[in-house]
């Protein structure tokens, strides 16, 4: 027997309200189609679901059996359509972000403030992590969407959407700024000035150690530091000269708190990256804080 859902969500909503015309009008759909609906379906079941009258429509006894097997199957599908047009409306939801500490406090903080003033009722989740384990969770399921330094290895699996280009350089307080008068060269750096750095396995330092490499410069950092922000309170206080990023420390460098250290080397840019599993729909919350980003 080839009975269609619509058929039965006709048949639910005219038991609901006890009326064709009430029916037609929540439904947005004709008297006549209503009824059509009603006769091919008491037609098709073989009998009849109804008992017609003046003041409106009542269900026969067999009409009842059928309401109460079909009841639960409608409202499941009625309460499931809301809530994909809830979600679709951003009325509801949770969206998944995976990113460092140092990247969810200086780049994407002002685009969180953004997202939940637009929609105040969508949760964010916030995961800090290695890269290496975010991409792991973003496969799985357990995130939506990363934003990473770049670059990063291809991936067949994930899109990689370019969101921010970084500039790093060399940075201290006041003290070590006035010792180093001209442009001075990574090797004379390193060799005479304690250096502060984030710690392995960041990707700023995987960043550091690549600029070092290249220029064939052999370095040891005085300080490993985990935190980017302790990064650049050791340099305020003297403890050194820190590697950071520019638009991560833009506050600090306006203020006069630190002062970038010119060298004769050129530090390429860097950037940042939104990851989104490639062979996945992305959820309507995901896709509109993607848009805020891009």
């Amino acid at each position: 027997m080839d009975i269609n859902y619509e058929s039965y969500k006709i048949f639910y909503t005219v038991a609901i309200y006890g009326s064709i015309t009430k029916a037609a009008d929540f439904l947005y759909i004709s008297q006549p189609a209503i009824t059509k609906s009603i006769k091919k379906l008491e037609t098709d079941l073989g009998i009849k679901l109804f008992n017609r009258s003046p003041k409106g429509v009542t269900l026969t006894e067999e009409g009842k059996v059928f309401y109460n097997f079909i009841k639960n199957g409608v409202e499941s599908f009625m309460n499931g359509e809301r809530k994909l047009t809830s979600l679709k409306n951003l009325e509801t939801g949770t969206i998944k972000i995976g990113a460092s500490t140092t990247v969810t406090r200086y780049f994407l903080m002002p685009f969180i403030e953004k997202f939940h003033s637009q929609f105040p009722n969508v949760d964010i989740s916030i995961t800090n992590g290695l890269t290496t384990n975010l991409i792991a969770d973003l496969k799985k399921g357990g995130l939506d969407l990363l934003i990473v330094n770049l670059p990063m290895h291809e991936d067949e699996d994930l899109n990689i959407i370019p969101c921010a280009v970084l500039h790093d350089l060399f940075a201290s307080n006041l003290e070590y700024k006035k010792q180093i008068k001209k442009k001075i060269s990574l090797n004379d750096l390193v060799t005479n000035f304690p250096i502060i750095t984030q710690k392995e396995p960041s990707n700023t330092r995987a960043f550091l150690n690549s600029l070092m490499t290249k220029n064939n410069v052999t370095f040891h950092p005085k300080f490993d530091i985990v935190s980017f922000a302790l990064v650049k309170d050791f340099a305020r206080i003297g403890m050194g000269i820190s590697y950071i990023t520019k638009e991560f420390a833009k506050d600090e460098l306006e203020n006069g708190l630190l002062f970038e250290i010119p060298i004769k080397e050129e530090i390429p840019e860097r950037g940042l990256g939104i990851v989104l599993p490639k062979n996945t729909i992305s959820s309507f919350a995901t896709k509109k804080f993607v848009d805020i980003i891009s």
